[in-house]
């Protein structure tokens, strides 16, 4: 599957303990009535446990310029939030990153649990689209086990 290009998304949440969020590439949408979007995370994910728990969540579509985000979200649990210059809060408790081209509020449908992984889907309530406020950058990559930038074609 790593010979796949996929897009490369965060998903953001708030748990009892705090911010929770993760690098996914597995980002779907699924229907346009209802609005529904959906998503995987690993059994062994250190955020699973907030997941399975979470009401909303936010899913960051990142722009080529924000590989660091990526790799900051794929790294540590304890180092991703820790620059609170990178996010803000929403009113509805999920952090949300700065600098993201577009991002979408989705709350909880249904989780599935399916192999080693559990299909995340959610019911779309908002999306903040930022591409008319500043230049338009590409989508960020993802392929063949590392970051890249996509040639888009007029």
């Amino acid at each position: 599957m790593r010979h796949y290009p996929a897009g490369v998304t965060i998903v953001t949440l708030h748990s009892e303990n705090g911010p929770v969020g993760f690098t996914a590439t597995s980002f779907a949408s699924l229907s346009a009535q209802p609005p529904l979007i959906s998503f995987n995370i690993a059994e062994t994910s250190s955020s699973i446990e907030a997941l399975l728990r979470a009401k909303s969540v936010v899913v960051h579509f990142l722009g080529e310029h924000q590989r660091h985000l990526a790799q900051r979200f794929s790294r540590a649990a304890e180092d991703r939030f820790t620059d609170r210059s990178l996010w803000a809060t929403l009113p509805t408790g999920e952090p949300v990153l700065h600098g993201t081209p577009i991002w979408v509020r989705a709350t909880v449908h249904q989780l599935l649990p399916i192999g080693d992984h559990t299909l995340a889907i959610g019911l779309v309530t908002q999306v903040a689209d930022n591409t008319e406020q500043s230049p338009a950058v590409g989508p960020l990559v993802y392929y063949n086990g590392a970051y890249h930038r996509a040639e888009i074609a007029d």
